[in-house]
C-alpha cells in the first residue's frame, strides 16, 4: 500500500510556483493556462485560485520569486566582498545560474514582455529596483559601472534566450560575448 504524504499549504504553494515558472516560461503570461499549471503541480485548478486568487497574482508571485532568487544569488556571491570584486562575483554567479536554469531565464524575459499590465510592471520594477539597490550598496561603485553591469546582464539574457553562449557560432555573437567576458577584468 502506498502512503501519500500530505503537503502543507506552503509546500503546495511552492509546487504551484515551480509549475508556473515552467508554464509561463513556455507560453507567456497571456497564453499559459492555470489548468496546465495545476496539472503540472499535481493539484486541482480551484486550489490554484484559492492560494493565489487570480492568474495575474500567480504570475506576479512567480516574477517576485525570480527576482528574490536572483537577489539571493547576488548576496551569496558577494558575501565578504566589496567594490569590483563583489560586482565580478555577482556577475559570474548570475551567468552560472543563467546558463543552467533556462526556464527561469525565459520566465524573466516573459515578465519584461508582460509589463504592458501596470500591476505586473510594478512587480518587475520593484524586483529590478531591489537588485539595483543591492548592487549599488555592496559594490559602492559609480552609476556608470552599475549601469554597465546591468546592461551586460541584459545582453547575456538576450543571448541565453537565443541559445548562446552554448551555441555561439555566428561571428557577431562571438565578438559580443568576448567583450562581455572582458568587462570588469
Amino acid at each position: 500500500m502506498t502512503v501519500l504524504e500530505r503537503k502543507s499549504k506552503e509546500e503546495r504553494r511552492e509546487d504551484i510556483l515551480d509549475a508556473a515558472v515552467i508554464e509561463f516560461a513556455e507560453r507567456g503570461y497571456h497564453a499559459a493556462s492555470t489548468e496546465d499549471i495545476a496539472r503540472r503541480a499535481g493539484i486541482s485548478q480551484p486550489y490554484v485560485f484559492r492560494l493565489f486568487g487570480t492568474k495575474k497574482e500567480l504570475f506576479r508571485a512567480v516574477v517576485a520569486r525570480c527576482f528574490r532568487e536572483t537577489l539571493e544569488i547576488f548576496q551569496r556571491a558577494a558575501e565578504g566582498k566589496r567594490g569590483r570584486a563583489a560586482l565580478d562575483a555577482m556577475g559570474m554567479a548570475y551567468v552560472e545560474r543563467l546558463l543552467t536554469d533556462e526556464p527561469r531565464l525565459r520566465a524573466q524575459m516573459q515578465a519584461y514582455a508582460a509589463c504592458d499590465d501596470p500591476e505586473i510592471r510594478e512587480t518587475v520594477r520593484q524586483g529590478y529596483g531591489d537588485l539595483v539597490a543591492y548592487v549599488e550598496r555592496v559594490s559602492g561603485l559609480e552609476p556608470r559601472a552599475v549601469a554597465t553591469f546591468f546592461a551586460q546582464g541584459m545582453l547575456l539574457n538576450v543571448f541565453a534566450s537565443m541559445g548562446f553562449p552554448n551555441d555561439a557560432h555566428e561571428p557577431w555573437a562571438q565578438r559580443l560575448l568576448a567583450v562581455c567576458k572582458e568587462i570588469g577584468h
